[in-house]
């Protein structure tokens, strides 16, 4: 009989898991990169923060399509299990080359001191639109790549 809490071998201690904050991830880079932007401009090293922030998000999405686009990444997989989804494919394929632009943009409007801050917020917003439907648009070619028709449907 066991007396104390069992602790499965994978599960890391929350004395050793770093704080949420510190976590790496591109959610958790985009929030913070959205705390960031949110902050008083006229605070000071503003402008330095907001690129602090920007940089992970930057590195992140730039791993993103590594592991995606990369020999033997994701999407040859997907079009080798379901060549139907080579369109939705090459969808997000062109949604990275936009996105990674609008990170270089967003990046070279923070180091320039004339855009104003509601033009920064204005761009970072639609940038985090941008990967939310990527994102969410990368899940649904998942699902159709990888779904089972069980049957007994009529």
């Amino acid at each position: 009989m066991a007396t104390g809490p069992i602790q499965q071998p994978s599960v890391v201690p929350p004395t050793v898991r770093p704080p949420a904050a510190r976590r790496p991830g591109p959610s958790g880079d985009l929030y913070a990169l959205a705390r960031a932007l949110a902050v008083a401009p006229n605070q000071p090293r503003w402008r330095e923060r907001v690129i602090v922030h920007l940089t992970p998000v930057r590195r992140g999405f730039a791993e993103h399509v590594r592991v995606t686009e990369g020999p033997g990444g994701l999407y040859a997989e997907v079009l080798a299990q379901a060549p139907r989804l080579h369109r939705g494919v090459r969808l997000l394929t062109r949604e990275h080359t936009a996105i990674i632009a609008a990170l270089a943009d967003l990046r070279d409007a923070v180091e320039a001191p004339g855009v104003c801050a509601e033009e920064l917020r204005r761009r970072t917003d639609e940038l985090l639109r941008a990967l939310a439907r990527h994102r969410q648009r990368g899940a649904d070619l998942l699902w159709q790549a990888y779904q089972t028709d069980l049957g007994g449907e009529t």
